[in-house]
């Protein structure tokens, strides 16, 4: 299994925010969390800033939409060029037409849930994403204790998809470390993401590393990258 590590930029110094998004480009993909103080309590970026980081990053873009009425807003993500754009379940009212949206307008598209909501009504659907984001802190904050009982969440996904045999990648979001990464790998996450495990090091390219190397040894498969 391919093992993916999504740094945060979250986590980074805004002041430095070019400095620290090139900073990780041993990483897979800039993980962006895109929050509108209405779905969670929290305001951070908007169309404008991804389309900039859009412009400078090193890596791909991946969108973590933090956002009401995720049906009209998510299509514009992708036409910024986003390679990834995540949108909630709890926040779209088609989670079916929004994801097509999303695929017609080149970019994946990408499920997510809170750590409440029950996965079950959508493993039917999981054709029609190319990753389901399980939520592993309640969303709107960086720096949140990672909660292990939306582990069999994430084991029933990844049963769904090997029974399938889906091309669908399982992220988790939130407390992801060193200490936590290897029980995600375990129950069948294959990407990661992580942001002050990664931008509190004095090494992020190391950080990067130790992280990458704890997921495979602990993932489905055989390990690599993409």
């Amino acid at each position: 299994m391919t093992v993916r590590i999504n740094p945060s930029i979250l986590s980074a110094d805004f002041v430095n925010l070019q400095r620290d998004v090139e900073r990780i480009a041993s990483a897979d993909l800039v993980h962006v969390d895109v929050m509108d103080n209405h779905f969670v309590p929290n305001l951070t970026f908007g169309p404008q800033m991804v389309g900039r980081l859009q412009a400078i990053a090193p890596i791909p873009l991946d969108v973590h939409l933090m956002i009401s009425d995720a049906d009209r807003w998510a299509p514009g993500y992708a036409e910024l060029g986003a390679f990834s754009v995540t949108f909630h379940a709890e926040a779209a009212s088609d989670v079916v037409e929004t994801a097509r949206a999303l695929r017609e307008r080149g970019s994946r598209a990408g499920l997510a849930v809170k750590p409440g909501t029950a996965i079950e009504p959508y493993l039917e659907l999981l054709p029609e994403f190319d990753q389901v984001l399980v939520m592993t802190v309640e969303p709107g904050f960086s720096g949140q204790s990672f909660m292990a009982e939306t582990m069999p969440k994430l084991r029933t996904l990844r049963q769904a998809v090997e029974r399938h045999g889906l091309d669908v990648w399982l992220q988790v979001d939130g407390g992801i470390a060193l200490d936590t990464i290897g029980i995600a790998a375990e129950a069948g996450a294959d990407t990661f993401v992580a942001g002050s495990a990664v931008y509190g090091r004095d090494s992020v390219e190391a950080a990067i590393a130790e992280l990458r190397s704890a997921a495979e040894a602990h993932s489905h498969g055989t390990p690599g990258r993409v």
